[in-house]
């Protein structure tokens, strides 16, 4: 298969709305798709860790420019690879540095939208606070209007910030809601569109009930939002299938998309398959699989496998 089997012909810059900054083909592609998000957006402590899971150890860099070297050299064999494209994968979320450099000689949101068909989407938190009343805040994004700027110079459509909920804790789960949106209207007033990802641990001791008070926080925090404003979710798959229904229902919710949180792929896609409302935005178990030492055939047969699982975990859902 070539790559023009692959493209379609895409304007660049993307056609936007003169109102909000928001671009018409990649909002609806985003909201009525078949598919799922790819999260390709491992930063700079993380990195090392999904380094180590494709093979390479940390006695095979010196040096943070070696490990971002590499760790975007893994990134475009993905990007690249035949089996990631748009048919099922709806937009990839990008670090920084992802942002910042080139695929095939192209701008990386360039590529994705062009030559993928894939919407681009940036992650612009800086990290986890230390633990405080059961949740672990976002640290300040103190650089936040400059990254917008960047942002939008690179046409990405949407931003992805992320915090942590260990335990039902009922002011820290408010404490996380309200800094998600608070940012979330700095980011959207820039004409972008933001993801939530209010993470709810999957090994916290009372899951289901910070499940729930996080449902009714988040809830009472988008009737508070202007009728014309567009957010995302990104959110644990919750205990109690179809909890997060009424928000994915919601006109400003364009999507609710769903973590996998440390399930291995198979255990996530079992749980997704079985609430209607979620769609897929994985992470280490989309890259699950794949190493640097695998041949060509073998690393896009590993991939193809990996996507089609997802894809499928994502739009074929089992009857209530």
């Amino acid at each position: 298969m070539g790559a023009s089997d692959l493209t379609v012909p895409l304007a660049w810059p993307p056609r936007r709305w003169q109102c909000g900054g928001v671009d018409t083909a990649q909002s609806e592609k985003v909201r009525t798709g078949l598919g799922f998000f790819a999260a390709l957006d491992q930063s700079g402590g993380s990195t090392p860790k999904a380094l180590a899971e494709y093979g390479i150890p940390k006695d095979a860099y010196s040096t943070e420019d070696e490990m971002f070297d590499l760790v975007h050299a893994m990134r475009t064999r993905v990007l690249t690879n035949p089996a990631f494209d748009g048919k099922r994968v709806l937009a990839a979320i990008l670090f920084e540095q992802t942002m910042d450099r080139t695929v095939e000689g192209v701008p990386t949101a360039e590529y994705l939208w062009s030559a993928k068909n894939v919407v681009p989407i940036l992650k612009v938190d800086k990290g986890l606070a230390a633990e405080q009343d059961g949740v672990q805040l976002m640290k300040p994004i103190d650089t936040l209007d400059e990254l917008l700027e960047r942002a939008n110079k690179n046409h990405v459509f949407g931003t992805k910030m992320r915090s942590v909920i260990n335990d039902a804790s009922e002011a820290g789960i408010e404490a996380i809601v309200y800094q998600q949106f608070d940012y979330a209207a700095r980011i959207r007033a820039a004409g972008l569109v933001p993801i939530l990802e209010p993470e709810v641990s999957i090994s916290s001791l009372h899951k289901e009930y910070a499940e729930t008070l996080l449902r009714d926080a988040i809830t009472r925090h988008l009737e508070g939002l202007p009728a014309e404003a567009r957010i995302m979710l990104k959110l644990t798959i919750p205990t109690e299938v179809g909890l997060y229904g009424e928000l994915a229902a919601d006109p400003r919710v364009l999507r609710v998309v769903a973590l996998s949180g440390g399930y291995s792929r198979d255990e996530a896609c079992e749980l997704l398959k079985r609430d209607s409302s979620l769609i897929a935005s994985f992470s280490r178990a989309l890259l699950q699989g794949l190493t640097a030492e695998q041949s060509d055939e073998e690393f896009g047969a590993t991939l193809e496998s990996s996507i089609e699982e997802i894809y499928r975990a994502s739009v074929d859902k089992q009857p209530a």
